[in-house]
């Protein structure tokens, strides 16, 4: 990418009119190939959140472009299933009328087959497309509805898509030791000694992070993530077969490596594993390929269902990694700093564009000299625009920035020493008493837990009622997340820690980033979310405690809006959190800003 072309686009890349020509021409193929029924989920062969422009079928086929979702297309109806976040999106992306929107969590496609896909019909599927766990669960539902799962040889949307674009060619690059904190050979070292402890003899990687961490490698295949797309099979002797294509080994590479990985082809995957026959192979059901455990099976190979062994050290950071997204967060802190002092000028006459707020961003980030790229496309949306979770502003959305709206601002970046992530709601001029009400609610739910105190053991479920408490009382409440795990450079959505609703079982250990992120939506009104990211600390004893307890440190930089501070809702510890919270911003950021900036950042940072 030339050093001036902008990291994100604003082009309406769907369009809802090509819905009934794509949907006719897919039935078609399914006809021809005696299929009645088709999944698209959102993925590539690795899984990934954010996808190559040749694996966007579900977004070529519904027009939705969301970063989570499915379809599923039966010859009479078809169905778009999406999370809360994308509630808003898909209505006004799709053409509803050809694709019913369905939520994906509380039903998906496991909960809606049994009721709409016809007795005896054969439902098709890419088997590289869907973990094994996810086609066991689609397999259960076509059988309870009468019908059989077909995998697909090829993908018959790629039969149909006659423009798609070619995989990414990107080169693959070396990720310096300075940054990543631990040589790859110490990672595999590591790694092998518990695969012998497990008595396995391999295991199979397909994610695209833990190919990347383990390896020390980077990449631009992905948009807004550096990841090099590739596969990796761990051995017990600490060698490494990695499937890389030849076109992505940049100069420099292989000496990088060492002679303790061996390049292939990705064409040779498949072949290397129809050759671990005999072998005992550790591979993770919830996130490799169904084809991936299939064809081991037929190999004869004894299948270890195991978590990927790279996702829980990759996620908890050494020193110099946790030391570098440190450093990377008062560098955007210094970005967003400007950003935020420009915008109070910017958008007080009611001509500021969500766009051009966006693009101002971007630019404040670029101006620091370490952007490697956005780590999403930037939600920058005003007023109702705000209130859909996930909004992404293109050209025929962008709308003014009126006065006495609120601004919401979700952005992040990728620089090579850290990746970041944060959501500041602003007011632009007056807030209405709700406003208020609302915003000091989240605030004080962000507030509970960035001061958790807890156990080893704790799992961010048992957490995530901390933020949401002051929102369920006034009878609110906000349909996501309310922490993710966040890569070293890498992707900025990882596991396998999560602060949520769902029951996800990996506890909080030290090292682990998580974002704070509580919100609150009024359809066709604004939306609201406060997030910082934060490190999950050491265990600690307290004064007349039994146990050690962990909890978080804050690494986001950035003042909180605190004209939308409702005072009176606050008591006296999260007055002290607010005020010294923004003291540390002063101190950080102050000296390394212009005049201006800190004129506007005295101002933006007094106690309240």
């Amino acid at each position: 990418m030339d050093k001036n072309t902008p990291f994100q686009s604003y082009d309406d890349v769907s369009d809802a009119a090509q819905c009934a020509p794509r949907l006719k021409a897919l039935r078609d193929e399914l006809k021809r190939r005696g299929l009645d029924g088709f999944l698209i989920p959102h993925s590539d062969e690795h899984q990934s959140e954010y996808l190559p422009a040749r694996a966007e079928r579900l977004a070529w086929l519904t027009a939705f472009t969301g970063s989570a979702g499915a379809a599923v297309v039966l010859m009479d109806k078809a169905a778009v299933f999406t999370d809360g976040r994308y509630t808003l999106q898909v209505q006004a992306q799709t053409d509803t009328k050809l694709f019913d929107p369905r939520d994906l969590v509380e039903e998906g496609p496991r909960g809606w087959i049994p009721d709409h896909l016809p007795r005896g019909a054969k439902l098709g599927y890419d088997p590289w497309l869907s973990t094994a766990n996810a086609v066991a669960g689609i397999r259960q539902a076509a059988e309870k509805a009468g019908g059989t799962l077909e995998a697909c040889d090829t993908n018959p949307i790629d039969a149909i898509w006659k423009d798609q674009p070619p995989p990414p060619t990107e080169a693959a690059v070396p990720h310096p030791l300075n940054l990543a904190g631990e040589k790859s050979e110490d990672k595999r070292a590591k790694l092998a000694a518990e695969l012998k402890k497990a008595g396995a003899d391999a295991a199979v990687i397909t994610l695209a992070d833990s190919v990347c961490w383990l390896l020390n490698i980077r990449g631009h295949d992905v948009p807004h993530t550096p990841f090099a797309l590739a596969f990796a099979i761990l051995n017990a002797d600490a060698t490494v077969d990695l499937y890389l294509d030849e076109k992505k080994r940049s100069a420099g590479l292989a000496e990088h490596l060492g002679p303790g990985v061996r390049l292939h082809a990705p064409a040779e995957f498949p072949s290397a594993l129809d050759a671990m026959k005999g072998k005992k192979v550790i591979a993770d059901p919830a996130t490799a390929a169904a084809a991936v455990l299939d064809r081991l099976h037929r190999a004869g190979a004894t299948i270890k269902h195991q978590p990927d062994p790279c996702q829980l050290p990759k996620a908890c950071k050494n020193p110099l990694e946790v030391e570098g997204m440190r450093k990377a967060h008062i560098r955007d802190g210094v970005a967003m700093a400007r950003f935020l002092c420009w915008f109070e000028t910017a958008a007080a006459d009611g001509s500021l564009t969500e766009i051009a707020a966006a693009e101002a961003l971007e630019g404040f980030r670029r101006a620091t000299g370490c952007l490697s790229d956005l780590s999403f496309d930037s939600i920058s949306g005003a007023g109702s625009n705000g209130a859909i979770v996930h909004y992404r502003v293109t050209r025929s959305t962008n709308r003014t920035i009126n006065k006495d709206e609120i601004f919401l601002i979700d952005s992040g970046a990728q620089y090579p020493d850290g990746t970041t992530d944060i959501t500041r709601t602003v007011m632009v001029g007056t807030p209405t008493v709700e406003m208020k009400d609302r915003f000091t609610r989240v605030l004080k739910g962000h507030i509970a837990l960035a001061t958790a105190r807890f156990p080893d053991g704790t799992i961010g479920m048992q957490l995530d009622s901390f933020a949401r408490r002051p929102l369920w009382e006034a009878g609110l409440d906000y349909d996501h997340g309310t922490g993710h795990g966040v890569g070293s450079y890498l992707s900025v959505h990882e596991g396998p820690q999560n602060i949520s609703k769902r029951p996800v079982s990996q506890k909080l250990m030290p090292g682990m980033i998580c974002s704070n992120e509580p919100g609150s939506y009024k359809t066709g009104a604004y939306g609201i979310r406060l997030e910082n990211l934060v490190v999950v600390t050491k265990g600690e004893d307290l004064p007349g405690g039994e146990r050690k307890m962990m909890g978080f440190e804050t690494i986001t930089l950035v003042p909180l809006d605190i004209n939308l501070v409702e005072p009176g809702l606050l008591t006296a510890s999260e007055r002290d959190w607010l005020n010294a919270y923004h003291v540390r911003v002063q101190d950080v950021i102050r000296p390394l800003v212009d005049e201006d900036v800190r004129i506007w950042l005295e101002k933006a940072t007094r106690a309240v």
